[in-house]
């Protein structure tokens, strides 16, 4: 079995259609059971869980239900209010679409072949089995009417040029920026739920907003653009060869180290200290930009989003439906507005302390 069948099986429109259909309900599982796991997990006495459980609550269902609204629109009685940005023909449109290329296929080209007649007939309805993609790829000799079906059924990953590349940054940095929001709104609603709000808690909620978007997010799609961008004006030099999938995502994992997680977190912290700490009469203690919020390991895991945007943007379509579930986590962060290094000049040990919010 070839590595290229199996990207052939999970990049077909059918299971495309099935992983995004599936995404909801995995969202607001994990999402669900995560609350009620941190809730019982981080606080002792009781009242301070059913605390913990509705700011938990509100935060999570904020931070879904904004990216449930970004990624699939909003329709009321049928009629369409805004578009989402991932979003994706029905399965019996999809089903239809795909019947007529069939069909279109079998009206020019004579087939005999039992196994590929079937597989054909599977691809009106579903999605291929990986054996059934082997059968027609290997059996189907090549000619322009099986490019026109298989760029139907079986789609080849499309090479993006630089203004493609950038349209699909925006639609990606959008993406991230509405979990985030939803986030940083659940959280401030949820103080004045439980009648805890205050302008430290709000603040720190903003900047760990910032740092979520910047550091995690928005910094590396830069990044992963200007990589990309200039690996083409290598190409039209003919100072390098066309990248293959896997060299493009490679050059893509480049640009994200160098702009987003070297020197994301760096202005996400001077913009919190310089701007944000004065908005909300908050001093920023010492010199240090990482005095308030330094990176941590599990910043380096939730840059797991940014290989997913580099496999997007490589052309590995399957990547997508995966992306709110990824963008989850920061926006539950900023909620909670997470700070890992709080400095307080009036508390009793006069030092620096280390704390989870």
């Amino acid at each position: 079995m070839k590595i290229s069948t199996i990207g052939k099986y999970i990049d077909q429109p059918m299971i495309l259609n099935k992983l995004d259909k599936k995404m909801p309900a995995l969202l607001i599982g994990a999402g669900g059971g995560f609350g009620i796991y941190d809730s019982l997990a981080h606080s002792k006495k009781t009242k301070d869980k059913k605390q913990k459980f509705y700011k938990n609550m509100i935060v999570i269902s904020s931070t879904i239900g904004a990216s449930l609204l970004g990624t699939r629109g909003l329709k009321v009685g049928g009629k369409k209010i805004f578009s989402g940005l991932m979003e994706r023909v029905h399965i019996t449109e999809l089903q239809k679409v795909q019947t007529e290329a069939v069909d279109n296929f079998l009206k020019k080209v004579v087939v005999k072949d039992k196994e590929v007649l079937d597989a054909l007939q599977t691809a009106k309805i579903k999605e291929l089995s990986v054996k059934q993609i082997e059968v027609l790829t290997g059996k189907l000799p090549t000619s322009p009417e099986k490019d026109e079906l298989f760029s139907v059924i079986l789609p080849e990953k499309k090479n993006l040029n630089s203004k493609e590349i950038f349209s699909e940054i925006k639609r990606l940095s959008l993406l991230g920026l509405i979990p985030v929001a939803g986030g940083v709104t659940g959280g401030i609603i949820a103080d004045k739920v439980t009648h805890t709000n205050n302008r430290k808690g709000t603040a720190n909620k903003v900047k760990e907003g910032l740092y979520q978007y910047l550091a995690n997010i928005f910094l590396c799609n830069v990044g992963a653009g200007a990589a990309l961008f200039l690996s083409e004006k290598f190409e039209k030099a003919n100072l390098i060869k066309p990248l293959t999938p896997m060299k493009k995502l490679a050059v893509i994992l480049t640009g994200i180290t160098a702009t987003g997680i070297i020197g994301g977190s760096y202005i996400a912290n001077y913009i919190s200290k310089k701007v944000v700490n004065p908005m909300f009469g908050e001093k920023s203690h010492g010199k240090n930009l990482y005095s308030e919020r330094r990176p941590e390991a599990i910043d380096i895991a939730l840059h797991a989003d940014d290989i997913a945007t580099a496999g997007i943007l490589s052309g590995f379509k399957w990547i997508e439906p995966a992306l709110p579930f990824m963008y989850f986590i920061s926006g539950y962060r900023a909620g909670i507005g997470y700070r890992n290094c709080h400095h307080d000049k009036h508390d009793h040990k006069h030092k620096a302390i280390y704390t989870k919010s």
